[in-house]
């Protein structure tokens, strides 16, 4: 049986959330497609790229916290878990989209896989090597960065709920963070 979060985590969370909400990313639901208009400018692009490197510290910086202080045993709330629900309550107050990937082939969740050819080329290429992935799309007509970062084990507690990771090489990619966040 899993336990409930901490208040702590829920605190956590919520200024998280308030956080990036504050931060005037707006995103809608329609289908995205590769850009193939007019491109927008450099440094649009690179404004949105150094936005997905903060968002993911943060991210990755509050699941490796959420493992170190609260999960002590397999019975626990996986910090994976409090991360899908993270992302999908940030995902659903329209500042930007945000999802946690399997890329060992083995998901802890069923809806965590790669779920289109954007998301599917970028787990190759980071179980490849690379150090991320991403590519400018238009979604009703306007510009946004899909970005995908990797996440390794770093942590023995990891282990714990995905017994399959101790097989998986130190730095390999186990895991990954899909994102989507407009350019202005």
């Amino acid at each position: 049986m899993k336990k409930q979060y901490p208040l702590t985590v829920c605190v956590a969370a919520a200024v998280l959330m308030a956080a990036v909400t504050m931060s005037g990313i707006k995103v809608t639901t329609a289908d995205e497609k590769p850009a193939d208009a007019k491109a927008p400018d450099k440094a649009a692009v690179e404004r949105s790229r150094k936005t997905v490197q903060t968002l993911d510290n943060i991210y990755k910086q509050v699941i490796v916290l959420v493992t170190d202080k609260y999960v002590h045993d397999e019975d626990d709330f996986a910090a994976g878990s409090a991360a899908v629900l993270l992302f999908k309550n940030i995902s659903g107050s329209g500042s930007h989209n945000v999802r946690l990937l399997d890329a060992t082939g083995e998901p802890y969740e069923p809806n965590n896989v790669a779920k289109d050819d954007f998301e599917r080329e970028g787990i190759k290429r980071l179980k490849a090597g690379a150090a991320n992935y991403e590519q400018v799309v238009s979604k009703d007509g306007k510009p946004y960065l899909r970005a995908l970062t990797p996440v390794p084990v770093v942590m023995k507690k990891c282990i714990m709920c995905h017994e399959h990771y101790a097989d998986v090489k130190q730095g390999d990619p186990i895991g990954a963070i899909s994102y989507m966040v407009p350019i202005e």
